[in-house]
């Protein structure tokens, strides 16, 4: 069967590729925010609006891109986040100003997001193997594209700020090229969606639970990602090797530890034991920050949390959500990244008014909030848990593709493959 997942069509490899180029926008300016701030005379503050418009406008776009894929098809969607991410990202690397950058990628969290949100439904569209195979293959570009982000920041970036705006830009151009001319058109969706049933859904308490419980990990998480990088004072290649190891241990636990952990203790004990880990990671970051040593460390092991806090807080969201997982997925995108985005602009400012140790003790504070919000939602998780090990199908499947679907891929791609069944 593996040798089989990987006997795939020219269109599949297109897409995928175009996923591992995507998902290297994670971690790519990691290495080069300090050469930012030195070379642009920016403020580490000023920098971290590259996180900041990026991720709120990926939140804002995740309400919009089940109502735009549904009227134009997944591989017109596709092909317009594919050409939005090629020109913003040249652009970031053309601009000479900060605010400049800042704004660019802020068109690139567009691009991304109308990507991303259709990415998987295509690959399963044209993949053969059914849904697993196609699982597989966007799992191994997605561990791919977070590992190998930070590296090839790092190396281009020692040679300029703007190597890794023009590699990806670059990358992309060939991905865009690639899927236009190898990519058949696919089908729309059955149905249209409706433009604010992602707001709506937040109605109900048990996504509106999760939600919050993932806005407050990803302040967390995205302080460590905008702020890490400076008291470590290392150069940009050696940035780009720390955060590669920390890539490949979130995406190997991603795959492998979360779902181990799910069938072994559930997964609301589960979420508490990664969530408050993660936590002290932090706070040991923000006690230690004078110690390059110590952060270094508690960066690249809390890729081990990370990965495992990311599929299971998705898994959650689609274990006790009362509405269909296109919808789920877009409400609970919407409310998390709005915490990825703010927390770097809020930490810049806890830096200037008070010094870099406090908002990675904010950050800790925060995910330990977010253990208490998620134990509001205990008994429904506890509930589904128990109906997903009383049904061996579909737990299977449905499981695995929460790993995906951290990145809001999944959903569609599921209901794409039932409604093939």
């Amino acid at each position: 069967m593996s040798d089989a997942i990987f006997k795939q069509p020219k269109a599949v490899y297109a897409v995928a590729f175009a996923c591992v180029v995507s998902f290297m926008g994670i971690g790519l300016v990691d290495p080069i925010l300090p050469a930012l701030s030195q070379q642009l005379d920016a403020t580490p503050s000023q920098v971290s609006l590259l996180f900041t418009s990026y991720l709120l406008v990926t939140a804002v776009a995740m309400l919009f891109t089940g109502w735009v894929s549904s009227r134009i098809g997944p591989k017109m969607t596709l092909i317009t986040g594919l050409g939005l991410i090629v020109v913003f990202a040249a652009l970031a690397g053309l601009s000479g100003s900060i605010n400049g950058i800042v704004g660019f990628r802020a068109g690139w969290g567009l691009g991304n997001a109308l990507f991303i949100a259709t990415s998987l439904a295509v690959i399963v569209a044209s993949a053969t193997g059914g849904f697993a195979g196609a699982i597989v293959m966007y799992e191994a570009a997605l561990g791919l594209g977070i590992a190998a982000g930070p590296l090839l920041g790092g190396l281009l970036g020692d040679i300029s700020w703007r190597g890794p705006f023009f590699g990806v830009a670059v990358l992309m151009a060939i991905a865009l090229l690639a899927t236009v001319t190898l990519l058949d058109a696919t089908p729309k969706p059955a149905h249209k969606t409706p433009l604010l049933a992602p707001i709506r859904a937040l109605r109900h308490r048990s996504l509106l639970t999760m939600g919050i419980t993932a806005l407050l990990y990803n302040w967390g998480f995205f302080t460590m990602l905008g702020y890490a990088p400076y008291p470590m004072e290392l150069g940009a290649v050696q940035l780009g090797f720390v955060f590669f190891a920390w890539g490949l241990l979130l995406a190997f636990f991603s795959i492998t530890g979360a779902p181990w952990l799910q069938r072994r203790f559930g997964t609301a004990p589960s979420l508490y034991g990664a969530l408050g880990a993660f936590a002290v990671l932090i706070l040991l970051i923000g006690v230690f920050t004078d110690n390059r040593w110590a952060v270094i460390v508690c960066v690249i092991a809390s890729g081990v949390v990370a990965g495992i806090n990311n599929t299971l807080t998705t898994q959650a969201v689609m274990l006790v959500s009362p509405v269909e997982r296109p919808v789920a997925s877009a409400a609970y995108g919407f409310v998390r990244f709005i915490g990825g985005g703010l927390a770097p602009f809020a930490a810049g400012k806890m830096v200037d008014h008070w010094n870099i140790h406090v908002p990675f003790v904010v950050g800790a504070v925060a995910v330990l909030l977010g253990v208490l919000v998620l134990t509001t939602g205990h008994r429904p998780l506890a509930r589904a848990d128990a109906e997903m090990a009383a049904t061996p199908h579909g737990g299977a499947d449905e499981v695995a593709g929460e790993v995906a679907d951290e990145f809001g891929g999944a959903p569609d791609a599921i209901d794409y493959e039932h409604s093939r069944t």
